[in-house]
């Protein structure tokens, strides 16, 4: 995510630095620029940025350099390195903007991530049912905003 006070110029060269990083070490499978997105929250005072995206293979030592030429880079406001499962399917175009989302703080699950959905149990689930050890989910950082 770039920020949207740099001059396009400025936001090209930084894609284009971080194409060229991914190319040198690594084999870019897809690019897209998605534009100008609203963000969720507030970034450093901007309410909206830039989004570019990139799937690429790379090995660990260009995702150290990578993340670490990202962090010090004057102009981009956010950025995350996935490990994808190469089976994935490929993300054709960027996702819609202005989803309805939550709109009070109880209509969404535990720890902010979506909307609750509760659905009565059908005539083969029980009322009530346990969950295995293997699926429960070690606590993390808390999500923004909670305390």
């Amino acid at each position: 995510m770039l920020d949207p006070g740099l001059e396009d110029s400025q936001r090209d060269k930084l894609a284009q630095d971080a194409r060229a990083q991914i190319e040198s070490g690594g084999d870019l499978k897809q690019e897209s620029s998605w534009g100008l997105r609203k963000l969720a929250y507030e970034i450093r005072r901007r309410t909206e940025a830039d989004y570019r995206w990139y799937r690429f293979e790379a090995p660990r030592e260009l995702l150290g350099s990578l993340d670490h030429n990202l962090k010090i880079a004057d102009g981009v406001l956010r950025f995350r390195i996935f490990k994808v499962d190469p089976d994935a399917p490929v993300i054709e175009s960027p996702p819609a903007v202005g989803m309805p989302g939550p709109t009070r703080r109880d209509d969404r699950g535990p720890r902010g991530e979506g909307p609750r959905v509760e659905a009565p149990p059908g005539p083969e689930e029980p009322a009530e049912a346990e969950v295995p050890a293997e699926a429960e989910v070690p606590a993390g950082p808390e999500a923004p905003g909670e305390e």
